[in-house]
């Protein structure tokens, strides 16, 4: 059951330290003791057409990003490999741009199926704006969960892009679940939103009962307009992370673009307020720490949890 707008703001008022142990317990009573890692691979970058104020990879901003076409099956397949070795359950296929195109279909769907014949790993994707028919397509070629961030609330996305609507990304959730898929949706927190904002994401991201739910953290990047926006406190990370916790007690918490960078020290305390998951080996376009060093920290939560 969701929860009201009234115990929400009674969650709202309570202290840090409160917040985050309510959220623990809820992870812990209703998710368990486990910690899971998901990986990505940017597999088509750059010269995209939609203006997120976030991105680097869009052709509104002139950025120094790569620009490439979609890699060959061959390298998607190895970094499923890596990906399965460095101890990742899930691979998402990354791609810019709007959304699917008819050309790009069909190498997807086989290269979606070779994964799945050849690397022990559930298969996502993310690929932008997608209709039923293509992730029907997608799904019978071996996808397993469909990937499309909300990116913040309703409200405030008119502010962040404008070339699509908050609606396009909710259709597209849909169609996703119509077709059989699970759904990672989830956004970014630290683009000039409120806690409101943040609130309003989450509730949505509850009423559309997704599985899975990726927590990033702006990294301002050179070019694009928010690169002098101004990091989030510690403090209201941690609290974003535990009101996540507590209005999707059953989704996948997962932390990934930013989390070293804007947390530092306290990294280990996200997952003391609730997150359960976390992205490995780099973000799109930048590069995140070692999997060694991911291995080792998964580890050491995993103890503190028991």
């Amino acid at each position: 059951m969701n929860l009201t707008p009234a115990e929400i703001a009674s969650l709202r008022a309570l202290p840090c330290r409160e917040l985050m142990s309510r959220a623990l317990e809820t992870k812990l009573a209703r998710r368990g003791k486990s910690l899971s890692l998901c990986s990505i691979i940017n597999a088509k970058s750059g010269q995209c057409s939609e203006d997120c104020r976030f991105c680097t990879q869009s052709i509104h901003f002139k950025t120094d990003t790569p620009v490439y076409p979609l890699k060959t099956a061959e390298e998607i397949i190895a970094a499923a490999r890596r990906a399965r070795e460095d101890g990742a359950s899930h691979f998402s296929i990354v791609t810019s741009g709007r959304g699917i195109s008819a050309r790009s279909l069909p190498a997807l769907a086989d290269i979606i199926a070779s994964i799945k014949d050849q690397v022990d790993i559930h298969v996502c994707a993310s690929l932008g704006i997608a209709s039923y028919q293509d992730l029907q397509a997608l799904k019978q070629a071996g996808l397993s969960r469909y990937h499309h961030n909300l990116e913040t609330s309703r409200e405030f996305f008119p502010s962040i892009v404008t070339t699509h609507t908050f609606a396009d990304r909710i259709a597209t959730i849909q169609a996703a679940q119509q077709a059989g898929l699970e759904v990672c949706a989830g956004g970014i927190i630290g683009l000039g939103e409120s806690e409101t904002d943040r609130i309003s994401m989450a509730v949505t991201l509850a009423e559309l009962q997704v599985e899975s739910v990726p927590i990033n953290i702006l990294i301002p990047l050179a070019g694009t307009p928010l690169a002098q926006i101004k990091h989030l406190a510690i403090q209201e990370i941690l609290r974003t992370i535990a009101l996540f916790r507590l209005i999707l007690p059953d989704a996948a918490l997962r932390l990934a673009a930013g989390r070293e960078s804007a947390l530092h020290d306290f990294l280990s305390s996200a997952f003391m307020a609730g997150a359960d998951g976390m992205m490995i080996g780099g973000y799109l376009t930048q590069r995140g720490r070692s999997t060694e060093m991911d291995r080792q920290f998964v580890q050491a939560i995993e103890d503190l949890w028991q």
